[in-house]
């Protein structure tokens, strides 16, 4: 049987080397044998050295002693106050070997290695020298996505450190719920440090400034913020700039004094607190009716999917909780939303947007819409509707209107050229930022990708698809034409299929045509009779052309500012480096392919244990069961297991026993 050598290393630096077989039954064999030497078992525990391990050696008669091969061989020293000439390291190596459960004094742990049977190395493919430095700043969806879909290999070719002054990762589509009760806070966050675990290192700090020109960020602990004594710089090879965004307040006087924002979990546990508050004062003798129903008010500022599920969140735990505590306080409570739109929801399709605000006015919530905030005053909201003005008084106020640029936006925005966003920093289709030289990628709501603008290249794409033609190009050529340029200009993508029903011959019974026309009744020219009775023109000019690519780069929309997009880009990142195409200030555009984001669909929560979902290719779906399925995709798409069972747990307990309401 081969033996195996192991070395053990004790405090101080001494070392000992040991011949072993790892098994149980060749050491009592060996023993047994004669082998050992008599009695050194009882030696051991005798002095106590190993401890239980040693006791362990003792009723099996094992030790180390004679050689038991040519190759493999012990030798036993003298020891004072022994009766074996016993070396108590090699005696305690192979103890250690042959019961990993043997346990030691804190200040004699010893530290192992063996020698053979180790794993072939993995082959790296990056040159020999200092890894290049990575450095991530954020700790959400965008910098957690992409620290999460990092490989092995990848993490042994590159140092990667993550920074940033929230030591946790926040799953914010479930902040409504924390804000209410339904969830706990901890059920939804998890420590950055569990995350890049074996990945990368984290430092706590906030992140002032960053110096591309020498590639280092300036840095400090949170608390330490503003005291340049206190901050310490780190260099980079690579940066990846994942700092979110701040609340847009749009320049409305007092927001910031009197309105909860909605993005961290401090804001749901004080929304959860204020609610609350509200109702206990109200239930105060001395609480006029008037007053009762100022505090009982609640206004929510924006239509979208933040605002919508805060509405519904409200109206449950009113309906469903408060109204057994203070059952004479629940008729006194209202609900609304302000919005500028005509709709709430009106990114979602259409009939999501009409059954949501139906459902929201079924259960009591007041949509008030087509009107702008003016101001927000101690206890009352001005909104501008219809020219005239109007106040809405209200007890608790949410303001979840928007995303404006990080003030770190506009610092880097400032040291590097071709950045002028008004609220992110532009990026290459590779995520690379403009002006950087491929030193910095941006991801999630701090980036935007820059998108071509098809018009600048009329001409060049009309001699392509005309191909010779007398200045004419057939609606068949100008599908061609889409689909073939649809790589370099993506927002020809979408139009590609309406143009192809827009010259179909079957038009009469294409589903699409219908949507055709009424998408391509401004764009292309008003359809005319040419050459003969009858005939139909299937033909645009060069001049109508343009008309057509200026009216499609007039529908380019950046993409959302959602945890989707920014997961997307997260991950699309972490896979050139896993794939070894990253190289510190190469350029990608030539053999790597830009991103593409796939929309998977939009969810939202609308009260009483119903949801929307927006999902491409299924349609719109809305009702309880797609109450259950948003529920599921909520638990599923947790950052980590323990997040998975806590929200799961949270699910079941607040249907059971209802939400926890106390003030704590």
């Amino acid at each position: 049987m081969a033996c195996s050598a192991l070395t053990v290393r004790f405090p101080g630096g001494r070392r000992r080397r040991a011949v072993f077989k790892r098994n149980e039954s060749v050491v009592k064999g060996l023993g047994k044998a004669g082998l050992l030497p008599a009695g050194v078992g009882m030696g051991l525990v005798a002095t106590g050295t190993a401890g239980r391990g040693g006791g362990m050696a003792g009723r099996s008669g094992g030790g180390c002693g004679a050689a038991c091969s040519p190759v493999c061989s012990a030798g036993v020293a003298h020891r004072k106050g022994s009766k074996q000439d016993v070396d108590w390291g090699k005696l305690i190596g192979f103890a250690v070997a042959a019961w990993p459960s043997l346990s030691f004094r804190r200040d004699e742990q010893p530290l192992i290695s063996y020698d053979t049977e180790r794993p072939a190395p993995v082959e790296s493919k990056r040159p020999p020298g200092p890894k290049p430095r990575v450095v991530v700043l954020g700790s959400g969806w965008g910098a957690v996505s992409f620290i999460k879909a990092l490989s092995h290999e990848a993490c042994e070719n590159y140092d990667f450190i993550l920074v940033s002054p929230r030591n946790y990762f926040l799953y914010t589509p479930l902040l409504p719920a924390v804000a209410t009760g339904t969830l706990e806070e901890r059920s939804i966050v998890e420590p950055i440090r569990n995350i890049v675990r074996g990945k990368a290192r984290y430092i706590e700090a906030m992140c002032s400034s960053i110096n591309p020109e020498k590639r280092v960020v300036v840095a400090c602990y949170p608390d330490d913020a503003g005291n340049d004594k206190a901050c310490f710089e780190i260099s980079y090879d690579t940066l990846v700039f994942a700092v979110g965004a701040q609340n847009n307040t749009f320049g409305v006087e007092g927001v910031k004094e009197h309105c909860f924002f909605f993005k961290t979990v401090e804001d749901a546990h004080r929304l959860r607190r204020h609610v609350s508050v509200c109702f206990e004062r109200a239930s105060l003798p001395q609480t006029t009716e008037e007053e009762r129903r100022r505090l009982l008010s609640f206004v929510i500022v924006g239509g979208g999917p933040t605002g919508v599920e805060v509405a519904a969140e409200l109206h449950d735990v009113i309906n469903e909780d408060l109204s057994r505590m203070y059952p004479d306080l629940v008729p006194a409570a209202s609900i609304r939303i302000v919005d500028g739109n005509d709709y709430v929801l009106s990114a979602y399709d259409r009939r999501i947007s009409h059954y949501t605000g139906a459902e929201l006015r079924r259960e009591g919530v007041e949509l008030v819409m087509n009107s702008r905030v003016k101001a927000i005053g101690p206890g009352a909201v001005t909104i501008s509707r219809s020219g005239e003005t109007e106040e809405l008084e209200y007890g608790t106020c949410v303001w979840a209107a928007g995303i404006a640029k990080n003030p770190l936006v506009g610092q880097l925005q400032e040291v590097l050229p071709e950045q002028g966003h008004p609220r992110s920093i532009v990026t290459d289709g590779h995520l690379g930022v403009k002006g950087s030289s491929g030193r910095i990628f941006a991801v999630g709501d701090a980036a935007t990708i820059e998108q071509g603008q098809a018009l600048g290249h009329a001409d060049e794409l009309f001699a392509r698809a005309a191909k010779g033609d007398n200045g004419w190009l057939t609606i068949k050529q100008l599908r061609n034409v889409l689909s073939e340029a649809s790589t370099e200009f993506p927002q020809f993508k979408s139009y590609e299929r309406l143009f192809k029903c827009y010259g179909c011959q079957m038009r009469e019974k294409c589903p699409m045509s219908p949507v055709a026309d009424r998408t391509f009744s401004s764009v292309l020219a008003p359809v005319e009779e040419v050459a003969g009775e009858g005939a139909r023109r299937n033909a645009i000019s060069r001049e109508e052309f343009n008309a057509v690519l200026h009216k499609i780069d007039s529908q380019l929309r950046p993409l959302p500012a959602t945890a989707q997009v920014a997961r997307q880009e997260g991950e699309y990142l972490a896979r050139l480096f896993n794939t070894g195409s990253m190289t510190p200030g190469e350029d990608l555009s030539e053999r790597i392919k830009a991103f593409r984001y796939a929309h998977k669909g939009q969810l939202a929560y609308v009260g009483e244990d119903k949801a929307v979902i927006d999902a491409p290719g299924l349609g719109p779906l809305w009702g309880i069961a797609a109450g259950l399925v948003w529920k599921g995709f909520e638990t599923y798409s947790q950052i980590s297991m323990r997040n998975k069972i806590l929200v799961g747990f949270d699910w079941v307990k607040s249907k059971v026993f209802g939400r926890d309401v106390s003030r704590v």
